[in-house]
This record gives C-alpha cells, structure tokens and sequence, in this order.
C-alpha cells in the first residue's frame, strides 16, 4: 500500500447514531494535518465484516461497540492477551500482506479506559460493585475492576453462573452492601433515552457511586435517578476517550 494514500480508520456497530468517535478522530485528524478518514460502518450482522474490510483497501484499524465485541472474535487472526482473557474485542488493528491480504489483531481498550476513569472517584467503602450487564462491555468492566481489587457481581435477566444474581434479586440489602453499580448494558442510550435498568434507585445514598458506560444522553436516565437520591454519578464519555487514546497508539504501533 501507498503510504502517501488517506489511511481510513472506523467504527462497526449497531445502531450508531448515537456514537461520538468519528467526530473526535475526524477533528483529529483535521487539527493534525492527518491524512486520514473515520466512518461509521453500520452492520446489521457480524457477517458483513469481511465485505467491509475488503472494500476498504486503505482500512488501518477499527473500533467495535454494541453488539460485536464477542462476536468479531471468530474473524480475528490474532488477539492480544488481554482481549483473549475477557473474551471480548473493541480495537482491530488491521495489517496488509505482500499479497494485500488483511490481516486483524484485536485487542480491548475498554479496560484501561474503564479502569482509568474510575480510579480517581473510588472511596475505601466502594469494596464491592454490581455490573448491570453481561455483554462484551461488562468483561472489560470486570476485569478492570479486578485490577483495582473491587469484588464485583454482574446482574441479567436470568441467573448464568456464581457470579451473577437476578435483577428480581436486588433488594435493600444487595444494594446496601455494593456502593459501585455499573451499567454497561445500552438501556437509556439516544434515542430511547426513556429507558433505565430496573434496580431499586430509592435504595441510593450519597455513599453509592452509579457510573453508566453511555455517554449520549450526557445523562442517563438511571443517572438522574441516581442523583435523585444523592448518588455520586459519571457517564462513559471519560472512559471513551482513554480508551480512543490507547486505540490510536495500537494503530500506529510500527
């Protein structure tokens, strides 16, 4: 490939009205002089990937979000420890061969852009924390949280193993004894903004932290329900950014 060519870097989701990226990188790359593009490749299935890709011989790297971050795992050739740990993908770096084949590394930045915007708000008291979700995202938050030492326990709409309870299970006590609640499911996400997790909000204090991986709406509806009975809260617009940041070094990692 040309290395004087644009380089074109995107996003495969679906839906992605909602996302923030090609507006960030493409204002990158206007500020840096980078010759390069950022587009939303909206997929109605995983299976169409592959057509993308080869559409897009310039194509550097991609960003994955709701609802492929497990299921792009089958079409890497290679993923990096991490990403094969939690069993999700969020950045594919794509390389060419001599024979302009491509070939796509996965890596997961959603861990250390998780785990970096929490750190700062964490108290002693936020020892354990309920993860409202079990997708792709929730692997990444979990194993963040292993990292800065808090238990964590996820919650679904059916009970999938020892680590997981029922939303039907959360009462008073749950909520009391978990002062970190996370959610990392899309429920509230543009437009359906009138969309919340169904947890017993009224159980909150001001010792509770309740961070939303969403960032559009700037607030959620489980954060201003939240709020309402004093809880600390912050949405996911932190935590896309650091991991955009850890995205762009592993693109232009030579």
């Amino acid at each position: 490939m040309n290395p004087r060519q644009e380089k074109i870097y995107g996003l495969i989701g679906f839906p992605l009205g909602h996302s923030f990226s090609q507006h960030y990188f493409n204002q990158k790359f206007a500020s840096e002089n980078i010759n390069a593009r950022y587009l939303n490749f909206e997929l109605p299935d995983i299976g169409d990937l592959m057509e993308v890709v080869a559409e897009n011989r310039n194509l550097v790297g991609l960003n994955v979000t709701i609802p492929y971050k497990e299921q792009i795992i089958p079409y890497m050739d290679e993923m990096d420890h991490e990403a094969k740990i939690i069993g999700a993908v969020n950045t594919v770096r794509v390389i060419w061969d001599d024979n302009d084949q491509p070939h796509l590394q996965g890596y997961n930045t959603d861990v250390v852009g998780f785990r970096d915007s929490l750190r700062p708000l964490l108290k002693p008291n936020m020892a354990k924390a309920l993860i409202l979700g079990t997708g792709g995202a929730s692997k990444a938050v979990a194993a963040a949280l292993d990292t800065l030492g808090v238990d964590w326990t996820k919650v679904s709409r059916s009970k999938r193993d020892e680590h997981t309870i029922k939303y039907q299970d959360i009462n008073a006590e749950v909520i009391a004894d978990h002062k970190l609640i996370i959610n990392t499911t899309p429920l509230g996400m543009y437009p359906n903004v009138d969309d919340c997790p169904d947890i017993p909000y009224e159980e909150l204090t001001k010792d509770h932290l309740c961070y939303d991986l969403l960032y559009n709406p700037d607030e959620t509806l489980f954060m201003k329900n939240a709020k309402e009975h004093g809880a600390m809260v912050k949405n996911g617009l932190e935590m896309l950014l650091l991991q955009a940041f850890a995205s762009w070094a592993i693109w232009n990692t030579k």
